[in-house]
């Protein structure tokens, strides 16, 4: 019998038997979290996600012209990890509630500073950074609030939302090439002296963005004064391809494989060597270029 009231006991006080840290029932409208990097920004939206259960939404639950915190229970939320813009505006890294003001034909869709609130009863407009209007979409049925982050390019991406039959949707821009070359002047400001990946890391990246280069041949040629290896030098002879030095691609390309072979190196090792040497015509004289990429 006392053993029997033991347990009733904690179970009406949610005491151990209740998982720590977590809810002890599961709500209506379960919390959610989408997130993307763009170039090397985070952007993420935490939501919680209410379902249509047969309601009218648009213009009855969720009245026309009234703020909307863009969800259900706390506000949406919105955090970028970088400065970006949204909708052309420019809005500084920081996490932001996300409300909407609905309407027939036309949205207003606004970012707050003060993120921690419950729904939209503690709105208030002097705190917005950012506010737009958008057109909605008709789209087919959504049963579940849903919101996703939709790359367009290298350095934008779509923030959509959908429910009902319905989708709000706005642009997020980031400086992913403004961002970067920041960071890499810094880090290489405060390079060790036997940094050498760093150097090789920055002249790779400018050689898969088809950016400067001859700025990138500056900074591999400082990796391999620092320490020359195999993987060095088989990035310096990709640049120099880029650059349309076919045969000092060549010579470089050989003499990182005759230092991959000193080291007993694995295939892992020769085999991108060789597969690029391959690329090459056979018998490229000393002195044949081919034109620059552009």
């Amino acid at each position: 019998m006392k053993r029997n009231l033991l347990i009733l006991t904690i179970l009406l006080l949610g005491g151990p038997l209740r998982p720590q840290g977590k809810p002890l029932f599961p709500k209506l409208s379960p919390p959610a979290s989408v997130s993307q990097t763009i170039g090397t920004t985070e952007i993420r939206v935490d939501f919680h996600r209410p379902a249509v259960r047969f309601r009218k939404i648009w213009g009855d639950l969720v009245p026309f012209g009234q703020v909307w915190r863009a969800g259900a229970n706390e506000a949406t939320t919105i955090r970028f990890s970088d400065p970006v813009k949204v909708a052309g505006k420019p809005v500084p890294a920081g996490t932001y509630a996300v409300f909407m003001i609905p309407g027939p034909d036309q949205w207003t869709v606004i970012l707050n500073k003060r993120w921690r609130q419950q729904g939209a009863y503690e709105y208030d407009p002097r705190e917005d950074v950012a506010r737009f209007t958008v057109t909605p979409k008709v789209v087919s049925l959504n049963e579940w609030l849903t919101y996703e982050i939709y790359p367009a390019s290298l350095s934008t991406a779509y923030v959509d939302m959908y429910w009902e039959k319905l989708r709000v949707s706005f642009l997020v821009e980031v400086d992913v090439k403004g961002i970067v070359t920041a960071r890499m002047k810094k880090a290489m400001a405060q390079a060790k002296p036997g940094d050498w990946k760093l150097f090789a890391d920055a002249a790779e990246y400018l050689l898969e963005q088809d950016g400067d280069l001859a700025q990138a041949l500056t900074w591999c040629e400082r990796s391999i004064q620092v320490k020359e290896n195999p993987s060095n030098l088989h990035l310096k002879s990709r640049i120099q391809l880029a650059l349309g030095q076919q045969a000092g691609a060549r010579q470089t390309l050989d003499q990182a494989i005759r230092l991959a072979k000193a080291q007993s190196a694995s295939p892992s090792v020769l085999g991108p060597l060789e597969a690029t040497l391959a690329q090459l015509p056979a018998g490229t004289p000393n002195g044949g270029e081919v034109p620059k990429r552009r």
